[in-house]
């Protein structure tokens, strides 16, 4: 079942490092600097990718510098990223103050070369409408346009309307059982503009099992199975950090629950969204 972390000081300690629980898969880490201030690390066995939410600086990665890596803020950009392979130092050096970056990370034992994913290279597909409450826009930073130069790690970041639900209809990635379905972990980091919003992350099975979970700004839930919808407060637009990692393979197969599936028909996109997910292979 499902499990949420309150939004917390971690210290730029990880958040999530994977290796157990219900996402042994899934490396998480936020870290804040100063101006002036730098961090060095080394993350072993995760692929990790170092995504800028505010701020500047410069990662360096072994011995390759990337320079400049810049973001006014999530609700502004389109995200500046780094990719780095599995056991590689990484050393960041902070240009400004407010400099917030997300690293994800998948499990992965093939090592790949480090690669900057800028804006311009950042593809978009719009979902759903107001009318149908369920429009919402993802930003795909790491998906099929990388799918040769990374392991089964996916990343997005997700922005929804006012009042939108997104992950509908509802469905669910825990099975591997294509072409139906390919198991994937999942992790949620939840933003809400203004930050007092918040919303509903709903997890349920067809046995009836089903958890609901209040989300606020700063909060992450992590998904290992089940039919996962989001539903986000009127007056506050909402942001999803997304990471998905696949159990084999690079290619998500999303299932939805037959029930609901007909829903699909009328929300504009959803084809879209589906056939970008299935060409990460």
């Amino acid at each position: 079942m499902p499990e949420i972390i309150r939004k917390y000081d971690n210290k730029n300690k990880p958040i999530l490092e994977g290796n157990k629980g219900i996402t042994p898969l899934t490396y998480f880490n936020i870290i804040h600097l100063r101006k002036g201030e730098s961090i060095e690390q080394i993350v072993e066995m995760f692929e990790t990718v170092y995504v800028i939410l505010s701020g500047k600086c410069d990662i360096k990665v072994t011995n390759q510098l990337f320079k400049n890596i810049r973001r006014k803020d999530i609700w502004s950009d389109k995200a500046d990223s780094i990719y780095v392979t599995t056991g590689a130092l990484v050393k960041i050096y902070s240009k400004e103050d407010n400099t917030e970056i997300a690293v994800a990370g998948a499990r992965c034992e093939k090592e790949y070369k480090p690669f900057r994913i800028t804006p311009e290279e950042v593809s978009m597909i719009e979902v759903g409408s107001s009318e149908t409450k369920t429009l919402r826009r993802i930003n795909y930073i790491i998906g099929s346009k990388t799918k040769e130069k990374t392991g089964n790690i996916i990343i997005n970041e997700l922005y929804a309307e006012e009042g939108c639900w997104s992950g509908y209809p509802p469905h669910k990635h825990d099975d591997e059982n294509k072409p139906i379905e390919t198991a994937f972990e999942e992790l949620y980091h939840y933003r809400f503009n203004p930050t007092n919003g918040f919303g509903g992350q709903f997890v349920y099975q067809l046995d009836g099992t089903s958890v609901c979970f209040m989300t606020t700004s700063g909060d992450t839930v992590l998904i290992d199975k089940g039919y996962h919808p989001t539903v986000y407060s009127p007056g506050h637009e909402g942001y999803m950090f997304v990471i998905l990692v696949g159990k084999y393979q690079h290619s998500l197969i999303q299932n939805f629950d037959q029930k609901y599936k007909y829903l699909s028909e009328g929300i504009s996109g959803i084809q879209n969204m589906l056939d970008n997910y299935q060409k990460c292979k």
